[in-house]
């Protein structure tokens, strides 16, 4: 669909957007961990792996013998059972006891983990420590049916999660602060940003303690009136609104069609002129039969019908700094389709008439 509608209303607003800190920063330190294991479900209704997956016949002769029971492998015969990976997040300041969500998603040939139970497995960082273990009822939020040569299914089979599965077993050391400071990171670098969030905590904070580093992170000094108390400086500065900049830029999106474009693009002066040229090929089959006891056959001839089609469309001047507003309202005018519209943007911007950064994506 094209994305054109409702774009009008970004020229309605200011080429920056009032927010809180804590929505375009993070505190220096302070970040997740990605957690990943392998494990198995059980209990699926004959969705499970098939003997080609070998690996889920070997991980359930592994787990039996871990209870005593020794089963050769290849003597196994399972339709209940798929490998699964499993991936999670862990937030920073997880304590012993806190419990996080895990998604689970068939490595093997299963077609289903509906209705499957993900057996205790644990939960590694990239240093290969167990964070978490996780087990519980699958929920893919969907269904996967079928029989007699015809299926029916909603959403993804394959993939699920176990909502609030996994129990965190070790504490991460997280560090916030330096001896004196507290460092802020955008979560996208702009020097002008940058520069107006260290404006805008001084301000607040009634001293010059905050200081732009670079694009990327802004440092504040500890107050004395903070002296022992960084959470509450932390949530101080994060309460702070600032008007943030952000670079001109149009995304483009061949694959689907989708085109978005930034509130502060502008156009220098330019005309559009766009027309499509349809040419259709139909063919029609005529069938000649023979005169009655003449010996002759049917005969089916092709005949062949082209016809070409020109879209008239007027051209479209765009004058000097143009706002999206002009620039939608311009290629509404010429009734462009999405793939359209994306020869339009790149024509514009290879004749150097178009302000802003073209990601095609």
């Amino acid at each position: 669909m094209l994305l054109l509608i409702g774009l009008t209303a970004l020229s309605a607003t200011a080429l920056g957007q009032t927010v809180r800190i804590k929505d375009i920063a993070n505190v220096d330190g302070v970040r997740s961990n990605q957690l990943v294991g392998y494990g198995l479900v059980i209990g699926l209704s004959g969705t499970g792996d098939s003997q080609q997956a070998r690996f889920t016949t070997q991980s359930v002769a592994n787990m039996l013998e871990s209870y005593g029971v020794g089963v050769p492998a290849d003597k196994l015969k399972l339709k209940n059972v798929a490998a699964v990976l499993l991936t999670a997040e862990l937030p920073p300041f997880a304590r012993p006891g806190t419990r996080i969500d895990v998604t689970v998603s068939s490595i093997g040939d299963s077609p289903s983990l509906q209705g499957g139970t993900l057996v205790q497995s644990p939960l590694k960082a990239a240093n290969g420590a167990v964070y978490a273990v996780a087990q519980g009822p699958i929920s893919i939020g969907g269904f996967s049916a079928g029989g007699g040569g015809a299926s029916v299914s909603k959403n993804h089979a394959t993939v699920g999660k176990v909502p609030q599965g996994a129990i965190v077993e070790r504490a991460t050391t997280t560090i916030i602060q330096e001896s004196d400071a507290v460092t802020m990171t955008l979560n996208k670098g702009d020097f002008t940003t940058a520069k107006r969030v260290a404006d805008a905590i001084n301000q607040a904070l009634g001293s010059a303690v905050a200081a732009a580093n670079d694009a990327n992170s802004v440092r504040v000094s500890l107050p004395d009136s903070y002296t022992g108390d960084v959470v509450g400086l932390i949530a101080q500065i994060e309460s702070i609104e600032v008007t943030t900049d952000t670079v001109a830029k149009v995304i483009v999106n061949e694959r689907t069609g989708t085109v978005v474009i930034g509130g502060s693009v502008r156009i220098t002066p330019v005309a559009v002129s766009h027309g499509a040229l349809t040419v259709e090929v139909n063919t029609d089959l005529d069938v000649y039969q023979p005169e009655p006891l003449s010996g002759g056959t049917t005969v089916v001839a092709q005949q062949k019908n082209v016809e070409v089609k020109e879209q008239k469309n007027s051209l479209v001047r765009l004058k000097d700094a143009s706002t999206i507003d002009e620039l939608v309202r311009a290629l509404n005018t010429l009734k462009v389709t999405p793939r359209d519209l994306i020869s339009i943007l790149q024509a514009i911007k290879q004749a150097g008439a178009l302000q802003a950064q073209l990601e095609v994506i």
